[in-house]
C-alpha cells in the first residue's frame, strides 16, 4: 500500500519539529534519533526513513531556511549610490527568525552563517559590482566583510528582544557602513 503524500510529509514534519525543540535546548550533537522519536511518537525506522541521521535534519532544515536567488527580492542601486540592502535582509531574517535566531546563535551552527552570506552574496555582487572601483577579490573581501557584519548585527539584535526597532536597527547600519565604527565611536 502506498503512503499518502500529505501523511508522508506530516510525519516529515513531526520528527523535524521534535529535532528543532530539542536543537532549541542543546547542541546537535547531544540529540539521539530515540529522543527525536519517541518526542515525535514514531518509532526508529520511520525516522530513517526520512533522514539517514541527526545531521541530516539539522541539513535538510537548513537548506529549506536558506533563499534560492529566485526567492530573494530583486533592488537595484538609484544614483549610483552603492548601498545595502538592509531591508532585503531584514526581510530574510524575520520571516525565520525563529530558526535564524537559534542556528545563528551561540549554540547554534557555525557553518549556517556561511551557507547564509553564500546564498545572498551573488545577487548583491551581480548589482554592486557594476559600480565598484575595487579590484573583483578586494571586492569579494569588502562583501564578506560586510554581510558578517549584518549577519552578525542582526543576529545580537534578535538576541537581546530587538531592543532597537527595525528602523533604528537599519539606520545603526547605514551610519556604521557609510561613517565606519570609529565616526560612531566618537559622536
Amino acid at each position: 500500500m502506498k503512503k499518502r503524500p500529505e501523511v508522508t510529509a506530516q510525519t516529515r514534519q513531526n520528527l523535524i519539529d521534535s529535532f528543532w525543540s530539542l536543537y532549541c535546548e542543546k547542541r546537535v550533537e547531544k540529540i539521539t534519533v530515540k529522543e527525536i522519536t519517541q518526542k515525535a511518537g514514531y518509532n526508529r525506522g520511520t525516522f530513517y526513513e526520512y533522514f539517514t541521521d541527526i545531521y541530516d535534519v539539522l541539513e535538510q532544515l537548513e537548506a529549506s531556511l536558506i533563499p534560492s536567488l529566485d526567492e530573494l527580492p530583486q533592488f537595484t542601486i538609484q544614483n549610483q549610490t552603492m548601498g545595502m540592502p538592509l531591508d532585503m535582509l531584514m526581510k530574510i531574517y524575520e520571516k525565520n527568525s525563529k530558526y535564524y535566531s537559534v542556528l545563528l546563535g551561540d549554540n547554534g551552527d557555525p557553518a549556517f552563517a556561511s551557507k547564509l552570506k553564500n546564498s545572498i552574496k551573488p545577487i548583491l555582487k551581480k548589482e554592486l559590482l557594476k559600480y565598484s572601483k575595487l579590484s573583483p577579490i578586494e571586492f569579494d573581501f569588502l562583501l564578506e566583510y560586510i554581510l558578517s557584519a549584518m549577519i552578525g548585527i542582526m543576529s545580537y539584535w534578535f538576541r537581546n528582544d530587538k531592543e532597537l526597532s527595525a528602523e533604528d536597527l537599519i539606520t545603526l547600519i547605514q551610519d556604521l557602513m557609510t561613517n565606519g565604527v570609529t565616526d560612531r565611536l566618537l559622536k
